[in-house]
């Protein structure tokens, strides 16, 4: 524990520093005690000043008999102790202005899980803006005579111009900060939510722009959140903070499929988009007010809570250059683009497609199917937080951090296979509504697996790792949404010999010439 000497230390410190300095026990000066990154004074001082006011640690520099109204016994003593006294009262004066300050900020909520829960908010609404067209589209294909093929085409429209701005997304949270990009991004997906039904009344082109268009406001939004809390969170609480913030898009989902029928039926299909769209500017102005890329920024947390994260995360300072290269050349950064790429290839045909699945093969109209919709996502929501604090336990027992992301994506990747896998040959409703939950319900473990390694190896290029990745990822979910559709109107094995076919004739062809 870091203590104030009594008054009297030394000729140097009574008369070689100003009324104000302050001396420590150890040596070193309080930077040198306070831990990397700190505002040493800052900390120290709020440090010191609870034990100060207890009165256990400052001592004016005067013996009993002085402080009971003795005389001094010589003027050299009574000069030293004029001095102690102007300087415990300036010490006094320093401690005390701001005792009253940091009683507050030992009861105030730890602003890091304030910026996670705008983070969780944002990814709510960023799923409900998603998932509407998947409820929608129903009604939509019908009054405007659309095929399968073109519903695929609608849905993948999204991930054109959400491809485009992860890596660009990404560059410009490492070197901008994450606050305003991820601003910029809710805003942006929330006007093209609300344009929608402009969009499609107006045709199939206007419409397709328009959902690329949302795709380019939600790409910004998880290399954002990944920058932003790579600055915020400790890696003792990172696995269960991502959780909570992707929890925060199943949930998105729970509550988009909830509310989207109940909206079509009284208002009509229009109205989930207006309605989504709007929620965006409350939480921009929310956003705007209480966020800060860096707790460097941020002047209301407390100088605890500063020392805890900034002892436990990457420098504040903003990325000036983005080193390809030596990210390139590092086999876990691609172990990441290739097992992003595998997760979501299910999860976004799941996402998009799992509606019409209800309705078209289970036979349940469009409120059932929104209605058992929800409860894959409902899972994935719980099995994510528990995913989250099973891993920090592990962590913090000892457990490599590498082994714990294996372990957690080792269950993320094989029970989704198992599970999806008996859909095949269940007929009951029932059971394949439960295979479905099963299946979410252990891919949400992912979040403690792939989605927090980013940080793990290179926390200072975080959004730039996972806009590569998620990249991958979003070309997965552009060619896997497409091909379901066009699987679904042409069929599959005989495509698949027609392609075989036609790359044989094409390879005899180049043996040829």
């Amino acid at each position: 524990m870091l203590r104030l000497l009594p008054l009297s230390l030394s000729a140097q410190c009574r008369s070689g520093g100003p009324p104000s300095h302050r001396c420590f026990v150890d040596g070193g000066s309080p930077s040198q005690r306070a831990g990397p990154g700190l505002l040493a004074n800052k900390g120290v001082r709020v440090r010191v000043r609870r034990r100060a006011l207890r009165g256990a640690d400052v001592q004016p520099d005067t013996p009993p008999s002085r402080r009971d109204g003795d005389k001094p016994l010589h003027a050299d003593a009574e000069q030293g102790e004029g001095s102690g006294v102007e300087l415990l009262d300036s010490i006094k004066k320093l401690l005390l202005e701001d005792a009253e300050p940091g009683e507050e900020e030992q009861g105030q909520f730890p602003k890091r899980w304030a910026i996670v829960f705008l983070c969780f908010s944002a990814f709510l609404l960023c799923n409900m803006d998603r998932v509407n067209m998947s409820i929608a589209i129903m009604p939509m294909s019908a009054e405007y005579g659309w095929n399968p093929q073109t519903v695929g085409l609608i849905q993948s429209s999204f991930f054109w111009g959400y491809l485009l701005t992860q890596i660009a997304g990404g560059i410009w949270a490492d070197k901008v900060g994450g606050k305003t990009v991820l601003g910029f991004g809710v805003i942006w997906w929330s006007v093209a939510t609300a344009l929608t039904p402009v969009a499609a009344k107006l045709g199939l082109p206007f419409l397709l722009v328009v959902r690329a268009f949302m795709g380019i406001g939600e790409g910004v939004a998880m290399p954002a959140m990944n920058n932003i809390l790579s600055k915020w969170v400790p890696v003792s609480e990172r696995s269960r903070s991502l959780a909570l913030v992707y929890s925060g898009m199943y949930l998105g989902s729970v509550t988009g499929l909830a509310f989207s029928p109940f909206l079509i039926y009284k208002f009509g299909w229009p109205s989930v988009f207006y309605s989504f769209g709007s929620l965006g500017t409350v939480w921009f102005a929310t956003w705007a007010a209480k966020a800060y890329s860096t707790p460097l920024e941020d002047p209301g947390i407390s100088a605890e809570e500063k020392k805890l994260i900034i002892s436990e995360t990457t420098s504040g300072e903003p990325v000036t250059t983005i080193p390809w290269g030596v990210i390139l050349s590092k086999p876990p950064v691609w172990a990441l683009i290739a097992c992003h790429f595998c997760h979501n290839w299910g999860t976004f045909i799941l996402l998009t497609w799992m509606p019409t699945y209800y309705n078209q093969v289970l036979k349940f109209n469009l409120t059932e199917s929104s209605l058992f919709c929800v409860l894959p996502w409902l899972t994935m929501a719980i099995s994510a937080n528990v995913g989250g604090w099973i891993a920090d336990t592990l962590v913090s027992r000892g457990t490599s951090v590498t082994t714990v992301r294996k372990i957690m994506q080792s269950i993320g990747f094989l029970g989704p296979a198992f599970f999806l896998s008996q859909l095949s040959h269940i007929d009951s409703p029932a059971l394949a509504v439960l295979c479905m939950a099963c299946s979410q319900g252990s891919d949400a473990f992912s979040q403690s697996g792939l989605y927090s390694n980013h940080q793990d190896i290179g926390p200072r290029y975080a959004g730039v790792l996972l806009g590569l990745s998620n990249t991958a990822g979003v070309l997965a979910g552009v060619f896997g949404t497409a091909a379901t559709g066009y699987i679904l109107q042409h069929g599959f094995l005989g495509r698949c010999l027609q392609i075989v076919c036609n790359s044989l004739s094409c390879w005899n062809c180049d043996m040829e010439f």
